[in-house]
């Protein structure tokens, strides 16, 4: 936990649920609320993935986490739009500030019903796809081209997209290989995927990269735009750039990439 403040992340994920021991829940709800009132994180927004409330810890999670200034609390293994209005019945009654929730969707039926998952609720900011385990629920194998969860990351990039909220890749689990893990970042980039959830250091600079934008990619999106208000001055709908037509789909494309270029100088200063 020490070792994220100085990171290159945009967020920091602690997490009360898989990655602690049952006899350990306790202790390691203690350790985050400490480490986040002690810790200088700076601009990386701050994440807790609780237990669920069918546990014996899922209530005790969220009373500790509702105040504690944090940016989202994360849901693991969403299946129902009643499991997210328990959950913000149980943060609404805490009364501390409004946090983003975001969702694991990590079972079959939570990604046969993600569309509706997301939008069963408009404090949703972000969603999560936990593929370890629902490779595990599939029954199915952990492969590099991952074809066989292919469905299951598409669709949820549709959901995201309809419900206007953003969604990250799961973890891959063979941290030490970065030649599968860059393969699976371009494959997820392709999809559409907003980023990518990381267990490992190592991981950080070829996410970054893969879901980033060169320079040249960012003073290509300022030349579009002038070139495109360059044609509207002259009342015309469609404009040349270096030979390719541009319209305003590709002007909207340029307005994000400058929109995470200015962003990302933001984090850095």
């Amino acid at each position: 936990m020490e070792k994220a403040q100085s990171l290159a992340c945009d967020s920091i994920i602690f997490d009360l649920e898989d990655a602690v021991a049952v006899a350990a829940k306790n202790t390691a709800r203690d350790c985050v609320c400490r480490a986040v009132n002690e810790g200088d994180y700076g601009y990386r927004e701050l994440v807790v993935r609780v237990n669920g409330l069918d546990t014996e810890w899922g209530a005790q999670d969220i009373a500790a986490i509702a105040r504690l200034g944090v940016d989202a609390i994360l849901l693991p293994k969403v299946e129902t739009s009643e499991q997210v209005a328990e959950l913000i019945t149980h943060l609404d009654a805490q009364e501390g500030p409004q946090l983003g929730l975001w969702l694991m969707i990590e079972t079959p039926k939570g990604v046969l019903d993600v569309r509706q998952l997301a939008a069963s609720s408009d404090r949703i900011e972000c969603l999560v796809l936990g593929t370890s385990d629902l490779v595990k629920e599939l029954r199915a194998s952990h492969t590099e081209n991952r074809q066989n969860i292919a469905y299951a990351l598409q669709h949820s990039v549709l959901a995201a997209r309809e419900a206007g909220v953003d969604v990250l890749d799961g973890v891959h689990l063979d941290f030490r290989n970065l030649v599968s893990f860059e393969q699976a970042c371009e494959q997820a980039r392709t999809m559409g995927f907003d980023g990518k959830t990381l267990i490992h250091p190592g991981q950080v600079e070829i996410a970054n990269q893969i879901f980033g934008f060169s320079a040249d990619v960012v003073l290509d999106a300022r030349a579009i735009i002038e070139v495109w208000l360059s044609a509207q001055a002259a009342g015309k709908g469609v404009a040349v750039f270096e030979g390719r037509l541009i319209e305003n789909l590709h002007v909207a494309e340029a307005e994000r990439v400058l929109a995470f270029a200015d962003a990302l100088a933001a984090r850095t200063a």
